[in-house]
């Protein structure tokens, strides 16, 4: 399940998540926190949906269908972020639950816009975050929640152990904004030992919807019995290549591409590693 914002220009939000659960072969379920009023060139504006209703579609799919994992993206507002932590602790879902639960702490999308309120920060630090089987910020998400401006190998290591800190159970210090650098290095934390997981960096500037990607494909390795290290080894190489497939769209930014998959007629998939 994604539990997540709705792009109208279809490159990230639940349209990124959908696309890649599909072609993951898993059944994507949704629970919509907002609708955006997007393109290719930023967000012109949103709408939240009330925070009883967000509840209601978790627990409606929950309680009919099931789920194998759930991953968060958009959530807005501290009420809904309040919402959803209550109803996940209700349903099992997080990391005292049976049901892994991947933190994407969408603050803002890739051209800046705002998509979390200001005042919903400590909400999402105190009540979201601690329930996490894995959270997954970039690293601008990583400033705004820890106050670490990540520059380094040290200042990664310093932020994986502040997000670790605030309880989430794996901690994944995303590198693909570190543009000092011409690889993507992702960190990976458990409050003991660190994993490492590198990519040389794709010259493209069609990456809407990476950091959704990573997060969904994740989700949906652990919803096929994937531990957490190896779903996010697995997460790192279907983004790389929804990268190098990725296409212009509009005026601006196009899509991180899953259809890869298809094109190529086959490849990866949890089902074989």
């Amino acid at each position: 399940m994604t539990i997540a914002g709705s792009d109208s220009g279809g490159g990230a939000g639940i349209q990124a998540d959908l696309r890649t659960f599909a072609l993951l072969g898993v059944h994507g379920c949704v629970a919509v926190t907002a609708v955006t009023v997007q393109n290719s060139l930023g967000v012109q504006g949103f709408a939240e949906i009330p925070p009883d209703t967000v509840a209601a579609q978790i627990r409606s799919v929950v309680s009919d269908i099931g789920i194998g994992a759930a991953k968060t993206g958009m959530l807005a507002s501290a009420p809904i972020i309040e919402s959803v932590a209550e109803t996940c602790v209700e349903l099992g879902i997080g990391r005292n639950g049976g049901t892994p639960l991947v933190v994407d702490p969408v603050c803002a999308s890739m051209h800046g816009d705002a998509l979390l309120a200001v005042d919903a920060l400590d909400t999402l630090r105190s009540t979201l975050i601690p329930l996490a089987t894995l959270v997954t910020p970039n690293l601008d998400e990583v400033r705004l929640i820890t106050g670490i401006d990540v520059v380094d190998a040290d200042s990664q290591r310093a932020a994986a152990r502040a997000l670790h800190d605030l309880g989430a159970r794996w901690a994944l210090v995303k590198g693909g904004h570190l543009r000092t650098s011409d690889h993507s290095p992702d960190l990976l934390f458990d409050g003991a030992d660190f994993h490492e997981f590198d990519q040389a960096r794709i010259d493209t500037p069609h990456d809407h919807g990476a950091g959704d990607t990573l997060a969904a494909a994740t989700a949906c390795a652990l919803a096929h019995g994937y531990s957490v290290p190896d779903a996010v080894a697995f997460a790192k190489r279907w983004v790389t290549r929804g990268l190098q497939a990725a296409y212009p769209l509009g005026a601006g930014h196009g899509p991180v591409n899953p259809l890869w998959r298809v094109a190529s007629n086959g490849g990866q998939s949890p089902h074989s590693r």
